[in-house]
């Protein structure tokens, strides 16, 4: 064999050799392409959770700084209740000037004595009624009395509505016995303040035109959400044997 075969037969091994390295070297490249692509992918993933995360935790914690705040109303309501024992102070000490002058009184000072004590009697009712049914209402409930046999009946079921309507025809009951004592003391003193008389007459009608106008609001309200989950809704549907047998007809 003559030198010049040999080189021929050497020339298409290499053009092999090189041909199965440049083929590796161009899998080396797709599969790092691959690889660098899955990686970016991976990093934007974790940043999508981080952030979703993030947003969670924010929610959650402003949601639970919300729901907490309702805690900022106990004070005002333990300070309703400082209110109420002044009431109750206020009636004994009228209590106590009223009793030695009972035997002598006629009876008007006797009736306006008395309407006093209803005065603060009603006044004390209404405290109670915004105590208890504004707490239970706005913070929490009121476990202790959940089973005691001296809870009283509305507890728990006098919602923002009824207790509006139980303040406005507290106001007025109060309103009513206050007019009725000025009513009395005029009939004692004879004289008469009629500007005076009259503005409470006006103020008094505010106050009942005012709880009627509410239990309208109420009662309107209350019918419209009764309606309300039927509108829309076809009276006879498909599926009713009724309407089948009247499209057969």
């Amino acid at each position: 064999m003559t030198d010049m075969d040999r080189d021929e037969s050497k020339e298409p091994a290499a053009t092999e050799a090189s041909g199965g390295a440049g083929g590796a070297g161009a899998d080396d490249g797709v599969g790092g392409a691959g690889k660098v692509g899955g990686a970016s992918a991976e990093g934007g993933e974790e940043s999508l959770s981080t952030s979703k995360k993030i947003r969670e935790f924010l929610e959650s914690a402003t949601e639970s700084i919300i729901f907490a705040s309702r805690w900022v109303l106990a004070p005002v309501f333990l300070g309703l209740v400082i209110a109420l024992v002044a009431v109750m102070v206020n009636f004994i000490y009228q209590l106590v000037l009223y009793i030695p002058e009972f035997p002598t009184m006629t009876v008007d000072d006797i009736a306006a004595s008395v309407l006093s004590l209803i005065d603060l009697a009603l006044l004390g009712n209404l405290l109670l009624i915004v105590v208890f049914s504004g707490y239970e209402n706005f913070v929490s409930k009121i476990n202790p009395a959940m089973d005691h046999e001296d809870r009283p009946e509305w507890m728990g079921t006098l919602d923002f509505s009824g207790l509006k309507i139980k303040i406005v025809g507290s106001i007025v009951a109060i309103s009513l016995v206050e007019l009725l004592q000025d009513f009395i003391h005029m009939a004692e003193s004879h004289s008469v303040d009629a500007e005076y008389e009259i503005w409470r007459v006006v103020l008094h009608l505010t106050f009942v035109i005012s709880g009627t106008l509410f239990a309208v609001m109420d009662y309107v309200a209350e019918k419209r959400h009764e309606v309300m989950p039927n509108h829309g809704k076809d009276e006879n549907p498909p599926d009713d044997p009724e309407c089948e047998d009247e499209g057969q007809d």
